[in-house]
């Protein structure tokens, strides 16, 4: 079975690109410091987001697992990792590389030869680069050369509106129907995953402009007035 790592398991982690990954089949493995969130997660093994808008479901998700993000367990299960993604917080991404890192150079020193892509889902431009950087950053040559290879760092821009609802379990989400993820062609290595719910996309920018100047500005002009 596929398995994706997501690093941050707050709601946006939970409620968007963890619901998605669990949708496309993959074992998410939840990373996260936030001890009470991962010991829930592998003690009930499932959580429910609840999509509230003007039709409610409720999604049940499954097969999941945690596992604290700044320990070696976590490289171990990186280092076998399809795919990884994030929703930490653009500050929190120079924190995550080293253990990141430690994978890369895991990978390379067995000799495996499969591909493993990254995205950063966060609220910044070109957050993918900027990890992608921050991991070079601690790699050795061998590990650079390797990840040059094997390892792509997609960018992506990200919007669902997860609103601060507290459940009665407390690793249940709430979320609005409406989110979007796109996700740049060219930053893949291999064979680009197929994840029902991720836009495959030529330019970014086009997208994230079109971001700023709907969504954001709206939202500004609102706030201003």
């Amino acid at each position: 079975m596929k398995t994706a790592v997501q690093f941050g398991a707050g709601n946006i982690g939970r409620g968007f690109i963890g619901t998605l990954l669990h949708q496309a089949g993959y074992h998410v493995v939840f990373a996260d410091v936030a001890a009470p969130i991962i010991d829930k997660i592998n003690a009930d093994k499932t959580y429910t987001v609840h999509v509230m808008d003007v039709e409610c479901q409720d999604i049940p998700i499954t097969n999941i697992s945690g596992v604290n993000s700044t320990t070696p367990q976590c490289v171990d299960i990186l280092a076998d990792a399809d795919l990884v993604t994030t929703a930490v917080g653009l500050v929190i991404l120079p924190r995550i590389a080293p253990t990141i890192a430690a994978a890369i150079e895991k990978r390379a020193a067995s000799g495996k030869k499969a591909y493993m892509n990254m995205i950063a889902c966060e609220n910044a431009i070109r957050a993918s680069s900027q990890l992608k950087k921050a991991v070079y950053e601690r790699l050795s040559d061998q590990g650079k050369a390797y990840a040059d290879e094997y390892v792509g760092f997609p960018d992506c821009a990200v919007d669902r509106i997860v609103p601060p609802v507290k459940s009665e379990n407390f690793i249940d989400v709430v979320v609005e129907s409406y989110y979007e993820w796109d996700v740049e062609k060219s930053g893949f290595k291999g064979e680009i995953p197929q994840i029902p719910g991720m836009t495959l996309v030529d330019e970014l920018m086009a997208y994230i402009e079109r971001k700023l100047f709907t969504l954001n500005t709206g939202h500004a002009i609102t706030a201003y007035t």
